[in-house]
């Protein structure tokens, strides 16, 4: 071996080892292998960075930024809605559910699409009478079976195509993943619902709760032609028993109504006051068309029916602009940048005993009380007059700085983050939308994938379904800087002409010249190393070997490349070979050696079905 060559693999043992260890994150160990690279002479300086550049690594942030649209929008939620069956049995409840995983996993990040699912799974453990472990383990693996069935599902997809283009074959286009990834998910999903969901342990699950903050006490308004104009208060609460809601009060001309007669009909612009779990509170919206009482899209309280919006607001741009110094210190009202925050009240705030009408919440700050809760105790009084205390949590609507001037003002402190996303119709058509039109540029090969993406990205913008200061904030930047690290080091392996040689060596050894063996064994050992570190990093490193392998034989790469890409994505043995296993190791209560039990009859399971097929699909 030359000097070069000795250098590369001591670099990719060191590597490889610090993957392992697990002491520093996966970013900071690629770009260390990069550095010493650059240091080593193996890498010009000039080109250390063109990795950030590489469309692979441009088309990974775009889905991620996409996959954030669909969840803001509330698509996913509208989905789930539709796809997931209410009163169904084990079997087809865990099939339902794997296989929405594994569909939205296909077109969109499969860690965005698990933790969207997850609060799914936990419910629907309750009705099963199951472990919450017991379903979240075959969602994780039917997320991660379903991302190897598109070339934006998983970023080891992307890399295996950026590869194959840098080899003059051409990059993988959109469904050329599919014959082969499609077989194997669904087999997968039929094999984990009908035999191996048993073998998840029971574990008694650890902290899927999450901060316990008791039901809120909310007010939604009946929107003219929804689901719940027209029905009676007995059939609205038979709608709201899989959210665990409940109706407290109804408001309808004026007048307030506590424990209404079950079959009194409810009708356009009525107030129902509701009771209902945080987490809740989207799935209650959506499923009737209602409308948070005082959010942006509803009308003024019915009290003050007089004074419309734009007045309010009218009215508290002047009482900024008379109170701020300059133009450029008033909070942004026009931006359309409304976020929804929990707040806890602190003891000793100034809103204790005072309600939101009292400190004119709207006026002043531009803002919007849309929930209260209260650990224990239940007021009949309608919402913006219910004196707080301390100890309360507020959701609110409204810009940032405002939300955070008033948390500022009233000693409150915002809660750790949570999802809450009011359902919008026109964002869930915009969002899915702008994503069918990306994925058929790049699938009609109409655009690169990459251009495709990006422009979507910039729709996305423009409508708002991913507010521009967010937009970054939905990159997975450890995994980006990991990507572009590794793409100059796996071209080093190559140009040394390393990546030929542990090729040669593992044709010579353990294949013994078999090109079917050496297939097998290339998706042997990508599986392997993709249970221990970052898949991404597994198929980076894989992928000139598995090139280097096909050279050796005389034979084509496209076989290969597919095996390292299916075996990259097949990480069910540990909790830290991939995202969405990591997601429920806590949730689960899961411990390090649970993994194996379902997931080593899973892979052993891919293994035969994905050898045969490749053979069949993509010849040799």
């Amino acid at each position: 071996m030359t000097q070069q060559q000795w250098l590369i693999l001591g670099i990719l043992v060191i590597t490889v080892g610090m993957f392992l260890w697990g002491r520093w994150r996966h970013d900071m160990v690629a770009l260390g292998s990069l550095l010493g690279c650059v240091l080593a002479g193996l890498i010009a300086p000039v080109d250390a960075f063109t990795g950030f550049g590489h469309p692979a690594v441009i088309t990974v942030a775009a889905v991620l930024i996409l996959s954030k649209g669909l969840q803001n929008s509330g698509a996913v939620d509208a989905l789930t809605r539709s796809l997931l069956p209410a009163e169904a049995g084990r079997l087809a409840s865990l099939a339902a559910l794997m296989g929405l995983g594994a569909f939205l996993s296909g077109f969109m990040n499969n860690v965005g699409a698990m933790a969207l699912l997850m609060p799914v799974a936990i419910h629907l453990s309750k009705r099963l009478e199951l472990t919450p472990g017991q379903v979240l383990m075959p969602l994780a693996f039917g997320t991660i079976l379903g991302g190897m069935t598109t070339l934006i599902g998983t970023p080891p997809n992307l890399i295996v195509s950026g590869f194959r283009a840098e080899a003059g074959l051409g990059s993988f286009a959109m469904f050329d993943f599919a014959p082969i990834g499609l077989a194997v998910a669904v087999l997968g999903i039929l094999f984990v619902t009908l035999i191996g969901w048993r073998l998840v342990p029971a574990r008694k699950q650890a902290g899927v709760e999450g901060f316990e903050s008791g039901a809120y006490i909310t007010e939604v308004r009946v929107v003219k032609g929804s689901k719940a104009d027209g029905l009676s208060l007995r059939e609205i609460e038979a709608e709201m028993k899989d959210a665990d809601a409940q109706i407290i009060g109804l408001v309808q001309t004026r007048v307030r109504l506590i424990a209404a007669n079950p079959g009194r009909i409810v009708h356009a612009d009525d107030v129902l006051m509701i009771e209902a779990e945080a987490e809740t509170l989207t799935e209650v919206l959506s499923a009737l068309g209602l409308e948070l009482e005082g959010s942006e899209n509803s009308e003024e309280e019915s009290e003050n029916t007089a004074t419309k919006q734009s007045d309010v607001v009218e009215q508290k741009q002047a009482e900024q602009s008379d109170d701020s110094e300059s133009a450029d210190d008033e909070p942004s009202v026009k931006s359309g940048e409304i976020d929804l925050t929990e707040l806890a009240v602190l003891p000793g705030s100034q809103l204790v005993n005072r309600s939101a009408s009292d400190i004119s919440l709207r006026a002043r700050y531009g803002i919007n009380l849309l929930a209260l809760s209260r650990e224990g105790t239940r007021s009949m009084k309608r919402l913006r007059s219910i004196a707080i205390q301390s100890g309360d949590l507020l959701l609110m609507q409204g810009p940032p700085e405002s939300i955070s001037e008033f948390a500022a003002d009233y000693g409150c402190v915002p809660l750790a983050q949570r999802e809450f996303r009011i359902p919008d119709k026109r964002k869930v058509w915009i969002a899915s939308l702008i994503m069918l039109f990306a994925i058929g540029g790049a699938a009609f090969g109409l655009l690169p994938a990459a251009v495709s993406f990006s422009m979507g990205v910039l729709a996305s913008m423009a409508f708002g379904t991913v507010p521009p200061r967010t937009v970054y904030e939905a990159v997975d930047w450890p995994v980006i800087v990991l990507l572009a690290a590794l793409i100059p080091v796996a071209g080093a392996m190559e140009s040394t002409g390393m990546a030929v040689l542990i090729a040669q060596f593992l044709i010579d050894t353990v294949a013994q010249g078999n090109a079917v063996v050496g297939l097998a064994l290339i998706l042997v050992v990508t599986m392997f190393l993709s249970d221990l570190m970052n898949n991404a990093a597994t198929a980076a490193v894989m992928c000139p070997i598995a090139i280097g392998i096909a050279a050796t034989l005389g034979v084509s790469a496209d076989p290969y490349l597919m095996a390292v890409a299916i075996g990259a994505s097949c990480a069910f043995l540990t909790p830290i070979g991939h995202q969405n296993n990591t997601l429920i190791l806590g949730p689960g209560g899961f411990r390090f050696s649970d993994y194996w039990k379902l997931g080593l009859p899973l892979e052993l399971l891919v293994v035969c079905i994905a050898v045969p097929l490749l053979l069949i699909v993509w010849p040799l």
